[in-house]
């Protein structure tokens, strides 16, 4: 197996590392789960970077890399309804989305055809990781001690930068979601209408 796709499978393991450190309780685990999912946003960045300037762009790195991504931000996004950090309507909302196009891929995948990564599912993707970010910071920031209270040098009212951004993020995560979805599936209408 390549750097880049080791650096894929990775991503399940810091995934599993993620929610254990999430739901451990001990002192700190909030910053200890920020880190972890942190490495893991990185390795996604990487592996695509690494494989594309060695050429190593492979059919099990372009079916995988998506793969492990889903994984990754549902897990975190389902684990964050129960922990009561965001509606859970969103998160059906994205992980609906994310199915809808694994399916796709998977039907493909039988008609020997790889559908690789576009645009604007890279932009959701990205747009995922920050909101989950966001979420993580605003929920271990209080163990920062004053570097938890930055603001922009704006007096935002006693509370938190991070408090205005949560929301910014989740709903921008939200609306590039459907979208890259529903350009997604419109774009590879043929996959799915050939039989209709």
């Amino acid at each position: 197996m390549n750097l880049p796709n080791k650096l894929t499978t990775s991503r399940f393991g810091l995934t599993a590392l993620f929610l254990g450190a999430l739901f451990s309780g001990f002192p700190g685990h909030e910053t200890v789960a920020l880190g972890v999912f942190a490495v893991a946003g990185f390795t996604d960045a990487l592996d695509g970077r690494v494989a594309r300037k060695r050429g190593l762009v492979t059919n099990f790195g372009i079916l995988m890399d998506p793969l492990a991504d889903k994984i990754l931000t549902c897990s975190a996004l389902i684990a964050f309804v129960e922990l009561r950090r965001i509606e859970a309507w969103m998160v059906v909302v994205i992980v609906a989305r994310e199915l809808a196009i694994t399916g796709l891929r998977l039907l493909a995948a039988s008609r020997s055809v790889v559908l690789a990564a576009e645009g604007f599912g890279k932009h959701k993707t990205i747009s995922q990781m920050v909101a989950i970010v966001a979420i993580l910071v605003s929920m271990s920031h209080p163990q920062w001690g004053m570097a938890g209270r930055w603001t922009f040098g704006v007096p935002l009212a006693g509370r938190a930068w991070i408090d205005w951004v949560v929301p910014v993020a989740t709903w921008a995560s939200v609306g590039l979601t459907i979208l890259s979805g529903a350009i997604y599936l419109w774009r590879n209408r043929d996959l799915y209408l050939r039989d209709a």
